[in-house]
């Protein structure tokens, strides 16, 4: 059975020197090597293929002159990965999101012109939600050339942890804004946010992906729909266009319930594999995925048949 990963970071140097949310240490090592230790890690685990993206934020936090060339640099480098190893590496865009048309212009090269399979974006931009008209012509340009959107956690702003997550020890607050809870509530929302926006009444084939298990979606959806649908007067209610026009992956989320909530909310047509490397184990997403109680027509889908499909990564 033919595995791939969609939701794998790496990160570049000079990446990692201009992020305010630089990683160091093993971590740090993991995300720069993109040759012969990761590809062994992966090997340990039967996972044929990662498709690359970088960690958060990306570069969403800095100002855009240095976005926009860093994005650039960061993109040819990834490039320069997958084409070292076609047959184990794809890559997500990295897009300068504070010039949107900028990002458009850099989307439509590393499509084009680099071969990559779509692009990630990690939430908002310096505290500004997607929805914002000013970003519409970044998902315009993802319909037009058929890029889905992984759409990715990124660390709170100092105003976002200051009014829900401030007052507990400091790596408390740290974990609970990121990892452990507000990470996932804020992209779930984020989500939310986009199709209550009207964003998919003007683009009703844009395709997104979300991670860890739906980022809460799937046990709140049903809610969510009873409530919003009939205020936005929308051509589609809110559950169908999650399940026309999302994805899920299973990233860093290695246990039976939530993925059992997702397969009732979202259908099997609809997950894809992942491991979140390597902020988790591969080992540990693969031990997961073979032994999940579902059957094995399923099991093909979610372990490359989906990704296969959305990505057009070839068997």
């Amino acid at each position: 059975m033919r595995i791939i990963a969609i939701e794998e970071h790496f990160t570049t140097s000079e990446l990692l020197a201009q992020s305010d949310n630089s990683r160091s240490g093993r971590v740090a090592d993991q995300l720069l090597d993109t040759a012969a230790g990761r590809l062994a890690v992966m090997d340990e685990a039967g996972i044929d293929l990662q498709v690359l993206s970088t960690s958060p934020p990306g570069v969403q936090d800095l100002d855009p002159r240095t976005a926009v060339e860093l994005a650039r640099r960061t993109n040819d480098e990834l490039a320069e990965i997958v084409a070292a190893h076609p047959d184990r590496f794809a890559g997500f865009a990295t897009l300068p999101t504070q010039d949107a048309d900028a990002a458009v212009l850099e989307l439509e090269r590393c499509m084009k012109d680099l071969a990559f399979k779509g692009t990630m974006l990690h939430g908002h931009t310096q505290g500004h939600w997607l929805d914002e008209q000013r970003f519409f012509p970044i998902f315009e340009a993802a319909v037009a050339l058929d890029a889905p959107v992984y759409l990715h956690p990124t660390p709170p702003t100092a105003e976002m942890s200051r009014l829900y997550f401030d007052g507990l020890a400091p790596e408390v607050s740290a974990t609970l804004g990121t990892s452990a809870w507000g990470w996932h509530a804020e992209t779930g929302l984020h989500a939310l946010r986009l199709v209550a926006s009207g964003l998919f009444e003007r683009l009703p084939t844009l395709q997104i992906v979300i991670g860890h298990m739906g980022e809460n979606l799937p046990f709140s959806l049903a809610r969510a729909d009873s409530r919003l649908t009939p205020i936005l007067k929308h051509s589609r209610s809110v559950s169908q266009v999650f399940q026309e026009n999302f994805w899920v992956t299973t990233s860093a989320y290695f246990t039976f319930p939530p993925l059992l909530c997702a397969l009732l909310v979202f259908g099997a047509d609809r997950l894809i594999f992942s491991v979140d490397y390597p902020y988790a184990d591969n080992v540990s997403g693969r031990r997961f995925l073979d032994s999940a109680p579902i059957s094995s027509a399923d099991r093909e889908k979610i372990a490359h048949g989906n990704a296969e499909a959305l990505l057009g990564l070839a068997p």
